[in-house]
């Protein structure tokens, strides 16, 4: 642990001084060890210690997909200005098995420490390694091994001079079983070390942290999501999970269901009859939901579809993450209609687009996908809600722009469900319907809802469906859609190069941006494309470099349909997110 000219851990340890006061710019710990060994609630609670001191916190999970054995690990991250994105090297390393400190050794400063049991200190002669008498602690607390985790954390927070009080805070809010012999093992790990650094609070505001999924689930919830439907499936399980535990409070339907076909029927289901659903799934099970997404499109359902990326093609890696289903989601179902896909980059953006998708899926009578990964939708972020657009504000047009409507739905005219309207968007009712039928049909139809083949009538319908389309792109004109930064100013031809990204590669784009001085774009909107802001946010750029996490540069690929180049490409395709240290290189490296 090393703030600018102050002694990192191991310096002080090894000169047993007084502990040295220090606030830091940045800090990273790595806890490891085997699957089912507690490394998940670990980097949850050591997150939220540090994140009480004031810091920033990010945590990036790294886990097999095997529920016990393999090795698993996390890396917080806090410092003092906001933060998205991990580091390679860390400052602490708690090892939960010896295989921890095999594994990450390379990414122990040399001046960094490594915590671990003191049975394993023998085989571990590194100087940076303290052994710590976890597993006679345990003994003599009668605690299962499961609590070396919190015996490790009592001990860190001991190191780093955090006062005990705040870590029995955390404990109590995380641990909710055998709280009491949790926080016994956490004191007793705490009582075992010397205090060698005292990390100075920051006095500010203690920002939430949450996961990206939470941030999803709780803008649904604000867009007024009445259920939720899905069938297990990594990385949006924990929406699911978490839904279910707050529905009591929201009033919600949560469903878990046999398998993703009849997640989507059931949620079209809760459409026809008014109440806003969102379904959650991967790569694989929306392979399963794409004839139910054109039913969407055909019978002008509303429908929300939280998309989580994996690695693939196929089950590929189900625990890691990628960018691979863009080009898929952007056309998948048979069929042309309109759908509006949207990619958010951090805890803020998923939280207002999940609650605008669900609005605007609702207004336009349009399937709404919300474009996640696993590494925006597992990851820990600090949420400001400052920060956060008002999901609320108005941002559609005017009824004016729709004037068919009151004309075909008049106490005159029986309701037509499907009725043609300038704007495509027909007027929606529910059942039961006093004197109306609502039909809902895969065919085509009338407007009416009534199955036809009449060439006129299929030609004009389906440019009344496409109509929605142009609607929403005009309606997104009002709304921030391409965000940019600005790096710092490093000269003449600062920010004539810029960086593409999307998705969960903001954060590691904008602090590397930062530190080069390039621009860094982040469309948000994907369909219907942004074309004039996104023109706009590449005023002054020269360069432009895309950074995407899949083999064929696919955000490169889209906008080249509207005229629009990249001069380079940074991919990875091996599941895991960008570290600063790798990107920052590689970025180096397109520009030479």
């Amino acid at each position: 642990m090393r703030a600018a000219k102050n002694p990192g851990f191991c310096e002080v340890l090894l000169m047993k001084e007084t502990p040295t006061k220090v606030g830091l710019d940045s800090l990273s710990v790595l806890v490891g060890g085997k699957a089912g060994a507690g490394v998940d609630r670990s980097s949850t609670v050591l997150g939220k210690l540090l994140n009480r001191l004031g810091y920033r916190t990010f945590i990036y999970r790294d886990y097999p997909s095997i529920i016990r054995g393999g090795h698993t690990f996390s890396i917080i991250r806090a410092a003092k200005d906001r933060i998205a994105a991990h580091r390679d090297e860390v400052d602490v390393i708690l090892a939960l098995d010896r295989e921890t400190f095999s594994h990450h050794q390379h990414r122990l400063k040399k001046e960094g420490i490594c915590l671990c049991d003191a049975r394993e200190k023998t085989a571990l002669p590194d100087p940076r390694v303290f052994g710590i008498p976890l597993a006679e602690i345990l003994r003599e607390e009668k605690a299962p091994a499961v609590m070396t985790n919190t015996g490790m954390i009592g001990a860190f927070a001991k190191t780093a001079g955090i006062d005990f009080t705040l870590l029995e805070t955390v404990l109590r809010q995380e641990l909710r079983k055998e709280t009491e012999l949790n926080v016994k093992v956490a004191q007793r790990g705490y009582e075992a070390v010397e205090e060698t650094l005292t990390i100075e609070p920051l006095r500010r505001e203690i920002l939430p942290l949450i996961t990206g999924n939470q941030a999803i689930a709780l803008g649904l919830v604000k867009g007024g999501l009445d259920a939720y439907i899905s069938y297990p499936m990594t990385p949006t399980t924990p929406i699911l999970h978490y839904l279910a535990g707050v529905s009591g409070d929201f009033g919600l339907d949560v469903l878990h269901l046999e398998n993703e076909i009849s997640v989507i029927l059931t949620a079209l289901g809760y459409a026809y009859a008014g109440k806003k659903a969102a379904v959650g799934t991967s790569g694989g099970g929306f392979c399963l939901m794409t004839e139910g997404l054109s039913l969407a499109g055909m019978a002008e359902v509303p429908i929300v579809i939280v998309l989580g990326q994996r690695t693939g093609p196929s089950t590929g890696l189900p625990t890691y993450s990628g960018q691979s289903d863009l080009l898929f989601a952007l056309h998948a179902g048979q069929g042309e209609f309109p759908r509006f896909l949207v990619a958010p980059g951090d805890a803020e953006e998923a939280y207002y687009w999940s609650a605008l998708g669900l609005r605007i899926s609702w207004e336009f009578q349009i399937p709404t996908i919300i474009l996640s990964d696993k590494n925006l939708g597992e990851s820990f972020y600090n949420f400001d809600r400052e920060l956060a657009a008002d999901p609320e504000a108005p941002v559609l047009l005017p009824e004016e722009e729709n004037p068919d409507a009151g004309e075909r739905t008049g106490q005159d005219l029986p309701y037509r469900r499907y009725a043609l309207t300038g704007t495509g968007v027909s007027p929606l009712a529910f059942p039961p319907l006093a004197g109306g039928v609502i039909k809902v049909n895969s065919y085509e139809h009338d407007e009416a809802g009534i199955t036809t083949e009449d060439p006129h009538q299929t030609t004009a319908m389906q440019e009344k469906r496409l109509r929605k389309g142009e609607y929403l792109a005009r309606t997104l004109e009002a709304v921030k859609t391409v965000n940019t930064y600005e790096g710092e100013d490093q000269g003449a031809h600062a920010h004539q190069t810029a960086l593409l990204c999307w998705g969960s590669n903001k954060g590691p784009c904008l602090e590397v941006g930062r530190r080069l001085g390039l621009k860094v774009i982040q469309p948000v909107v994907l369909n219907p494309f942004p074309t004039r802001q996104f023109q706009k946010a590449l005023a002054g750029v020269k360069r432009l470099i895309t950074v995407e996490s899949n083999a064929t540069a696919q955000l490169g690929r889209l906008i080249r349909n509207y005229g629009f180049k990249a001069d380079g490409q940074i991919l990875k395709t091996d599941g895991r997110a960008f570290s600063i240290e790798e990107l920052e290189e590689k970025v180096k490296g397109a520009m030479a």
